[in-house]
Parts: structure tokens; C-alpha cells; sequence
């Protein structure tokens, strides 16, 4: 029997290998159409963080290449005694996905607000009178998911997918895109021509709180537009701590933002403007590109994720087979490491933004 030791090395072990995997796949966008790509996967797989999408992406590709799965992507994924809980059962010889999943630890204090205060409880360990207990990720350690293909069982749910004519806007997504920009403070104006806004298809001009979208355009265009002005709303406010203040990525992240919006609504995004990743990934200072493109995968996902959620349309799916909910699916949402950060907070903080207008393309 293995010791505590040899299991943590082992554990260790595994880690590493995926540390090295995602930074593999990470590196490889470096263009448009493979960030595209990307980030339109995620759009089907939100419940899990940017990280862990890439690299279901990349070894369920390998199983296909290998002759394992009928399909280049996967369609749902979950865990195996997950797929158990639905009546179906993973076949054998099917290869598991490694994904990073959280270690979470329990913290108490007394003084919540000093954040030095706080101490780690031990297993059984009860906190002290008048203490508050939260939990919080503490690490990681490798999981294994594996895709509806790679199990047997009765027949199963398909969920409604969304079927738009070329230049058509998803219904509802609109004013449910306006309700969430105004909820948050703004209005939206809707303007005649991009002579109003600079030669801008939108505009967010975060001193005087307005959003403004030309309508000129076909639906489509105008409704992605305003998912790009909402992510500028919800990632570069002047108050937004995590923001770095760097208008490429500035304007990368709220395309971005609008990509998977509208993936995951079923429209057409091939003529979505998302320029050269490695360009601004290369211009942050004192940060690797791998580390920046990850960083910002993590903060769209989250950002477009919070946004799907709010609203009241007819979406895709996020990856979770139907029937699994989310207090059983545990979504391993900003799964962080200390070796290739998932989350934005790691990147530093900047001063508020001199820009107080964006314009989009």
C-alpha cells in the first residue's frame, strides 16, 4: 500500500502533466480563428473554468483521433458516478478527461474583516464561540469527466438548440441584454448611424453612463454589439479592481464577451472581429502570454457566464448532462494554481482607466 507520501507524489505528479497540457494548449492560440474557436467551446462548456474546457477539448480529440469517440467534440461531460446517477454507466476502456478540481479548505475567525485573522480549521476541528466559518479553495488535485459517448444507457434528453436566419437576432436577447445593462446603472441609446458615435458600431462612455448601439446594422450585429458594450460595462468600469487597463485586451475581452454570448444562442460568429491573440498577449509587462491569454479566457468565461445566467432565453447547453443539477455537477468554477494563474485577480492592479469612452469595433 502506497504511503501518504508516494500518494501526495503521485498526486503531485498528475498535476504537473496537466499543468504542462494546458499550457501546451493555451500557447497554441495565437490566432484568431483558433481564439474563436475556443472560446465558442467554452461557450458549450461554461460550468467548467476556461482551464478545464481545454483541456476536456484536447483529450477528447485525442480519443477521436484515436478511434475511441464517434465526434471530435464532446457533448455532455460529467463525473463517473455523475453519469451513474443518470442510469448510464462509462464503458470499459474509455479513457477518463483530467481536469484540475478544487481542494477546499474551512476558515474561521472572529474578526471577519481583518483578513489576517483568519485560521484553518482541521478536520474535524469546530470552530470557537462567536466564530464565522467560510471555505475557500485551497488547491487543486486531478479529477476525471468523461463525455455521453463514452457511456451506455436508455435514450437521453436532447436540449433545444437555437436555429437563427443569417442577420437574425435571438429572440429576447435584446431587451434582456438592455435589462442587465441598465440593472447596472447605464442607459442604452440606440443611435442612427455611426457618425453619432465616432465611426463606432457601440459606444460606452463610462462618465456619462450611457451605451449606445448604431441601428444601421442588421439585428444580429446590433445585439452582438451590445453584448460587447455590456462586457466593457461588466470587465473596465473605472471602479473594476481586476482590471488591468490595457485597451487590447480591453477590447479582445469584450468581443470576447459577445462571442460566447452569441454562440451560445446558436449565431453565426465567423465574421466576429477577434484580433491576433499573441499581439496584445505579448505587449503586458512582466507576464507570459500563455499566462495572460488564460487569465483572460477565466474573466470571459465568468463575465458571459454571470450574463447567460441572468438571462431569460433559449441557450445551448453548458456541458452538465440534463437531469444533473448544479449542487451535484460541483463545477469546478476559477480553478487556480500557483504555476499557470486561471483568474484575473492574479494579474496586477492598475490605476483607473485615463479612457473614459470606449469605442467598438
Amino acid at each position: 500500500m502506497a504511503t501518504e507520501e508516494e500518494t501526495r507524489a503521485a498526486r503531485d505528479a498528475k498535476l504537473d502533466a496537466l499543468h504542462q497540457r494546458l499550457t501546451a494548449s493555451v500557447e497554441q492560440l495565437v490566432s484568431a480563428d483558433d481564439w474563436r474557436q475556443a472560446l465558442e467551446f467554452a461557450a458549450r462548456f461554461r460550468s467548467r473554468s476556461f482551464g478545464n474546457t481545454l483541456l476536456i477539448f484536447v483529450q477528447h480529440l485525442d480519443a477521436f483521433e484515436k478511434g475511441l469517440v464517434p465526434d471530435p467534440e464532446p457533448t455532455y461531460v460529467a463525473g463517473y458516478k455523475q453519469w451513474q446517477a443518470l442510469g448510464r454507466q462509462v464503458n470499459k476502456g474509455q479513457p477518463g478527461y483530467q481536469i484540475m478540481a478544487p481542494v477546499t479548505g474551512r476558515f474561521a475567525t472572529s474578526t471577519p474583516q481583518d483578513a489576517e485573522s483568519w485560521r484553518r480549521l482541521g478536520r474535524f476541528e469546530k470552530p470557537r464561540p462567536g466564530e464565522v466559518v467560510r471555505s475557500r479553495m485551497v488547491g487543486a488535485k486531478p479529477a476525471y469527466v468523461w463525455d455521453i459517448s463514452q457511456t451506455t444507457g436508455g435514450p437521453y434528453p436532447e436540449r433545444p438548440t437555437p436555429v437563427l436566419l443569417e442577420g437574425e437576432a435571438p429572440a429576447g436577447l435584446w431587451d434582456g441584454l438592455s435589462a442587465l445593462v441598465e440593472a447596472d446603472g447605464y442607459r442604452v441609446l440606440r443611435v442612427e448611424h455611426e457618425g453619432l458615435i465616432h465611426g463606432a458600431n457601440g459606444l460606452t462612455d463610462f462618465a456619462a453612463r450611457t451605451v449606445a448601439v448604431r441601428t444601421n446594422m442588421d439585428p444580429a450585429a446590433q445585439v452582438k454589439t451590445l453584448a460587447h458594450e455590456l462586457g466593457h460595462v461588466r470587465l473596465h468600469g473605472p471602479d473594476n479592481p481586476d482590471w488591468v487597463g490595457h485597451r487590447g485586451i480591453g477590447e479582445v475581452e469584450a468581443e470576447s464577451v459577445a462571442l460566447m454570448i452569441g454562440a451560445a444562442h446558436g449565431m453565426d460568429t465567423v465574421a466576429y472581429t477577434i484580433p491576433y491573440v499573441s499581439g496584445w498577449a505579448g505587449t503586458v509587462k512582466d507576464k507570459d502570454p500563455a499566462e495572460v491569454v488564460q487569465a483572460t479566457g477565466e474573466r470571459v468565461r465568468k463575465a458571459a457566464g454571470a450574463i447567460l445566467d441572468a438571462l431569460d432565453t433559449v441557450q445551448l447547453g453548458a456541458g452538465d448532462p440534463p437531469g444533473l443539477t448544479r449542487e451535484t455537477a460541483q463545477p469546478e468554477r476559477g480553478v487556480r494554481s500557483e504555476r499557470v494563474p486561471l483568474v484575473a485577480a492574479n494579474l496586477p492592479r492598475p490605476a483607473a482607466p485615463r479612457e473614459l469612452a470606449v469605442r467598438s469595433l
